[in-house]
C-alpha cells in the first residue's frame, strides 16, 4: 500500500489551499480518511488523551456487526421468494437473489447519503464525517425488500438533510438519521411499509426462479397477521401456512424486513458493540427489560387477544431486538448520564409495547418509540445532573 500512501501524498497539494483543485478539498479529504488513518493529531503539550479509536473505527465497528445481519437477510429474501412460488429454497440460489435483491438497495442507499454529506460538506469548506457509515447500511437492512429504489433514494436524502445536516452534521442530530428515513416511506408511502402484500419479493427479475405467485400466499410478517387477524395465531405461520416455533422465529426464515428477522445474528452483532465497548449494555439490557415487563403487565390485565402476545413472542418479532440492539445505543441520539440510559432504554421497551398492543392499525411500534425518546433524551439527561447536583448540595450542608 505504499505506493497508494505516496501517491495521495504526491497529488494532496493540489488540493490543499492554492492549489488548482482546491476547491474539492473536503471530497478529497473525505477519501484520504476512508482510505488512511489521518496523521494529524493534537498538539503534543497540554491536557490531551490520545486513543486509536477514532469516529471512522467506531463506525467500522457498528458497521462489521450489522454484516451477519446482511448476510442473512440477503439469503432469507431469495428464501422467502422460492417459498412463496412453490419451489424448494436451495441456498446458494436462494443467497444469489437475494444479494442481486438486497445490493441494489445498499447501493442507492450509500450514493445519495454520502451524495448529500459530499455536497455539503464541499458547500460548507467543512471535513466529511463518517458518521454515513453506519447509517447507509442501517437503512436497507429496516426496509421492505420490494420497497422501490426511488423511494430509498427519495427517504434517504429527506433523513441526511432534514435529520442531519440541518443541526450541524454528525454528532448533532437529536434523531436516529435510518429511523427518520423508515418514518419518511411509512407516513408518505404507507402501502409499501404496511399491509399483507408486502416484505416478500415475488418477481422473477433477476432470472432466478420460475413458477407463479401460489394461491394461499400473504406476504405479512408474524407481527401484521396478529394485527389483521384480531387475534393471537397458535401457532404463528408462514407464508405457505406452515406453522413457526420460537426457534424459528429466533433462527429468522420468516418475512419481515431485511436485517430484523434473525435474532441469532443480531445477538451476533450485540455481542460485537458490547465487547468492543461502542454499545452501552445499560441501554441495550433496559430496553428488553422495558418490553418484557410491559407485555407482561398486559398478560396480566388483557381483555384483548393483543394483550395475550407472550413477552417471548414480543421480542422475537418484528424489529425490536434489533432496534435495542443497533437503534437505541445511538451515543448522539442517546442520553449521556448512566442513570438516563436505564430510564430511556425502559421508556422505550415500554412505549413499543404498548404501540403495539393498543394500536391495531400499527403492529410494530418500536420505530416510533425510539424517534419519541430521542426527542426526549437531552431532557432525560437534564433531569439526572439537575439530581446529582440537588444531592450533592444536600451532602455539603449535612457536613
Amino acid at each position: 500500500m505504499n505506493w497508494l500512501v505516496k501517491y495521495i501524498d504526491k497529488i494532496k497539494p493540489n488540493f490543499q489551499k492554492g492549489g488548482k483543485f482546491a476547491a474539492f478539498g473536503s471530497v478529497f479529504d473525505g477519501f484520504e480518511s476512508f482510505l488512511f488513518v489521518p496523521n494529524q493529531t493534537a498538539a503534543a503539550k497540554g491536557a490531551h488523551i490520545h486513543d486509536a479509536m477514532d469516529s471512522k473505527r467506531a463506525m467500522s465497528v457498528v458497521v462489521l456487526a450489522l454484516l451477519p445481519c446482511l448476510l442473512f437477510g440477503m439469503y432469507n429474501v431469495g428464501y422467502q421468494h422460492y417459498l412463496s412460488i412453490g419451489v424448494h429454497p436451495e441456498f446458494w440460489a436462494s443467497f444469489v437473489f437475494g444479494l442481486l435483491a438486497v445490493l441494489p438497495i445498499v447501493v442507492v442507499s450509500y450514493v445519495v447519503g454520502l451524495g448529500v454529506e459530499f455536497t455539503v460538506a464541499q458547500w460548507k469548506g467543512h471535513e466529511i464525517q463518517e458518521g454515513f457509515l453506519v447509517s447507509g447500511m442501517l437503512i436497507p437492512l429496516i426496509v421492505p425488500v420490494d420497497t422501490p429504489l426511488w423511494m430509498i433514494a427519495l427517504a434517504t436524502a429527506f433523513a441526511v438533510i432534514f435529520a442531519k445536516e440541518v443541526f450541524g452534521g454528525t454528532g448533532f442530530n437529536i434523531w436516529n438519521v435510518a429511523l427518520i428515513a423508515r418514518a419518511f416511506l411509512f407516513f408518505a408511502y404507507p402501502s409499501k411499509m404496511s399491509g399483507e402484500n408486502v416484505f416478500v419479493r415475488t418477481d422473477t427479475t433477476f432470472g432466478l426462479g420460475a413458477g407463479s405467485q401460489i394461491d394461499a400466499f400473504s406476504g405479512a410478517t408474524p407481527l401484521g397477521q396478529i394485527s389483521a387477524s384480531g387475534e393471537v395465531l397458535s401457532p404463528i405461520h408462514d407464508t405457505t401456512g406452515n406453522s413457526l416455533s420460537y426457534c424459528d422465529l429466533a433462527i429468522g426464515l420468516i418475512p419481515g424486513s431485511i436485517g430484523e428477522t434473525s435474532k441469532i445474528c443480531i445477538l451476533i452483532g450485540a455481542a460485537i458493540l458490547l465487547i468492543t465497548g461502542i454499545a452501552n449494555w445499560r441501554t441495550m439490557l433496559s430496553v428488553f427489560a422495558g418490553g418484557i415487563l410491559t407485555a407482561w403487565l398486559f398478560n396480566a390485565i388483557g381483555t384483548t387477544p393483543a394483550m395475550q402476545v407472550s413477552p417471548i413472542e414480543h421480542i422475537l418479532l418484528g424489529g425490536f431486538a434489533f432496534g435495542a440492539v443497533f437503534m437505541a445505543t445511538d451515543p448522539v441520539t442517546s442520553p449521556r448520564t448512566q442513570s438516563g440510559k436505564y430510564v430511556f432504554g425502559l421508556l422505550i421497551g415500554a412505549i413499543a409495547i404498548t404501540i403495539r398492543v393498543l394500536n391495531p392499525g400499527y403492529p410494530e411500534g418500536m420505530m416510533l418509540s425510539i424517534l419519541l425518546m430521542n426527542s426526549f433524551a437531552p431532557l432525560i439527561d437534564y433531569v439526572v445532573v439537575s439530581q446529582n447536583i440537588k444531592r450533592r448540595k444536600v451532602r455539603q450542608i449535612d457536613r
